[in-house]
């Protein structure tokens, strides 16, 4: 499916890094390692290149990832890109001062998996940063998330406390907010978002 979306002309969640990410990039140790995961076209991979940050890309959509290389060669800058499943993907041991995980709607128990992961996974201070659309998403005007007969796949902020009690939560809040992002997301949406620091 994500092939199929992202051999669409044009991108289908633009260019432009997502707000929230740039609102708390700043939080990012500087010039440190940092993984974007289910990145698509790239658009906050390059953002956070564009910022100083060694930066690997990473999707299950072979198309989307060389649209990413491509966006970051037309904006001059360099990123890693890495075609994996988040299903059994392995995030490594005190490899990345930020984790970046932005609309990556998931079933429980691969949301679960990678979250177990995110306290080995980040170095000490490191943060993991992430956005998603709540089940609230359903009854907005907003168009974006997953349908609502997948309930399992929508986050809360609820959830992401319990599965992630092992980072120091910096930022947590479900709120409404506009999103403008391509064609696939915009309007008022339900949302949540979250940063956790290892403070190990």
């Amino acid at each position: 499916m994500w092939n199929e979306r992202y051999n669409e002309p044009g991108f289908a969640f633009g260019t432009e890094p997502n707000d929230f990410l740039r609102a708390v990039a700043e939080k990012i140790p500087a010039g440190g390692d940092v993984l974007c995961i289910a990145e698509g076209e790239g658009r906050n991979a390059v953002f956070l290149a564009e910022q100083g940050y060694d930066v690997t890309a990473m999707d299950i959509s072979e198309v989307g990832l060389r649209k990413a290389s491509q966006l970051a060669t037309d904006r001059g800058v360099t990123i890693k890109t890495q075609v994996a499943d988040l299903a059994d993907y392995s995030f490594g041991e005190n490899e990345w001062d930020a984790i970046v995980s932005i609309w990556a709607h998931t079933p429980t128990p691969v949301r679960q998996y990678i979250h177990n992961q995110m306290a080995t996974a980040l170095k000490p201070s490191g943060v993991f940063i992430l956005e998603a659309y709540t089940f609230e998403q359903t009854t907005m005007s907003g168009v974006g998330g997953p349908p609502a007969s997948k309930k399992d796949n929508f986050m809360s902020l609820k959830k992401l406390r319990a599965e992630l009690n092992d980072l120091t939560e910096v930022v947590g809040v479900e709120k409404q907010r506009t999103v403008s992002e391509g064609k696939r997301h915009q309007g008022l949406s339900a949302v949540v978002q979250f940063v956790g620091r290892n403070s190990n």
